[in-house]
């Protein structure tokens, strides 16, 4: 999956919509598209990770996401949730993920998540495990990940 720009998704989960989803103006809710950003997450996540996903401590937490909403998305849409890692810090990194309509391309909407390495135990944000950075970076093919 490439965007017009060169820009490549490998990872793509198709989203299932709802009776609920919809508001008064017969178009998914604004505040519905976080949740499916959270299935591409989680999902992106459980790529990487493997077998192994339900037992592994993730050490990351959300610090800022931005939503852009290009385009409507009603119900009779097939829709999909694209993620990818755009860039890779010490402490963070960016996921892109954008929702696109299955049957025609179109980019109905794109979101910038800031992930941020995180202690729970002392609340202090932390270096991205190295064990994470390989991963991205074996996933997206990006050795200036790591």
């Amino acid at each position: 999956m490439t965007t017009d720009n060169g820009t490549t998704f490998r990872h793509s989960v198709p989203v299932q919509l709802r009776f609920n989803d919809a508001d008064s103006l017969g178009h998914v809710n604004n505040s519905v598209y976080f949740s499916f950003y959270d299935l591409g997450k989680t999902e992106y996540f459980r790529t990487i990770l493997g077998k192994n996903y339900y037992g592994t401590k993730i050490d990351i937490v959300v610090a800022h996401a931005e939503v852009d909403f290009l385009q409507p998305v009603f119900l009779t849409d097939d829709i999909a949730v694209q993620t990818r890692v755009s860039e890779m810090g010490h402490k963070s990194f960016k996921l892109q993920q954008r929702i696109v309509c299955l049957n025609t391309g179109a980019v109905k909407c794109v979101c910038t998540t800031v992930m941020v390495g995180f202690d729970f135990t002392t609340g202090a944000t932390i270096p991205i495990s190295s064990e994470l950075r390989s991963l991205i970076a074996d996933y997206e093919s990006r050795e200036d990940f790591r």
